[in-house]
């Protein structure tokens, strides 16, 4: 079984179920795991399969206290009949370049791959425990549809959403507020989403907060890409699209692509480092920003 640690703390060594359940470490960190560039997985088997069953394959390689059966379950309940697309991240190609089309989910997010996951994933963790799970999430328009949705009525789990008042676009707000469910709420903040995030992780580490989440057994956790369950769905679709370069006969099997990431704060090309890590041959990842551009500003004022 392999565990995660802190990115602030080696010692601080967990499942990762209960990395899925904590969202952030307790001391602040990350969870990562320390193995990953030990996991080499089969592309030649990766090319034979089905997306759903390549999401159960590679998960089962980073989630190693998910029993198989658990995992099917997860994915199947995920991603069965929530999506337009029966590949799920089907491939276009455009002019020279191929276009990896990540909005065929149910709020046409490319965040809905993982934010459907997730919950499944959540929900199955927490069947080991006698916990309900409180998600406190920030966002900049779409994790918080996404997440919202995802977790609509999922037993034993209520989400709160934090999103910039008035900085959201038009759609993303009617989302939103509009979303159905017992166990959701959504808030405008004052600020920007950064603004939005920041005070939710000094929330995770609130321990006034925390004392009495403690009191009524309610664990406090994270729908955003800080929580390790978020990340790990979105090293799958791209394994999958590499697969498609290859059926369609555009590469050979073990060819280098490079992949060019629109980000902001670098979790979707993080998940393409880690599948890079995992033996997916990647000559080159292109990483552009736009106006939310702030980790590009903090790379550039410290290493340039």
């Amino acid at each position: 079984m392999n565990d995660y640690i802190s990115t602030r703390d080696a010692h601080q060594s967990v499942s990762s179920k209960q990395a899925i359940l904590n969202g952030m470490s307790p001391d602040g960190g990350l969870y990562v795991l320390p193995t990953l560039d030990q996991i080499h997985l089969d592309l030649s088997l990766i090319c034979t399969m089905s997306y759903k069953e390549n999401a159960v394959y590679i998960l089962s390689h980073l989630l190693t206290d998910y029993t198989k059966e658990e995992l099917e379950a997860c994915v199947e309940n995920a991603y069965a009949n929530s999506f337009s697309k029966q590949e799920i991240t089907p491939i276009k190609k455009v002019d020279d370049v191929y276009v990896l089309e990540l909005f065929h989910g149910p709020t046409c997010a490319f965040k809905d791959v993982a934010l459907t996951l997730l919950p499944q994933l959540m929900s199955c963790a927490l069947k080991s425990t006698s916990q309900k799970a409180l998600i406190l999430t920030a966002t900049s328009g779409d994790t918080g549809k996404a997440a919202l949705s995802g977790f609509c009525d999922v037993e034993n789990i209520g989400i709160n959403v934090f999103y910039p008042y008035k900085k959201v676009s038009a759609i993303q707000y009617r989302q939103m507020v509009t979303q159905k469910g017992k166990n959701v709420n959504v808030f405008g903040i004052q600020g920007n989403f950064d603004d939005a995030q920041s005070q939710v992780k000094r929330l995770f580490l609130d321990e006034e907060l925390n004392e009495y989440c403690a009191k009524q057994n309610i664990l406090l956790t994270s729908a955003n890409s800080i929580n390790v369950g978020r990340l790990v769905p979105q090293i799958v679709y791209y394994f999958d699209s590499y697969k498609q370069l290859v059926l369609q006969g555009d590469i050979q099997l073990g060819d280098k692509v490079s992949f060019s990431v629109p980000t902001g704060n670098f979790g979707d090309v993080l998940a393409g480092y880690y599948a890079y890590l995992m033996g997916l041959p990647v000559e080159k990842f292109y990483v552009a920003s736009n106006a939310n551009r702030v980790l590009t500003d903090f790379f550039n004022d410290r290493y340039l």
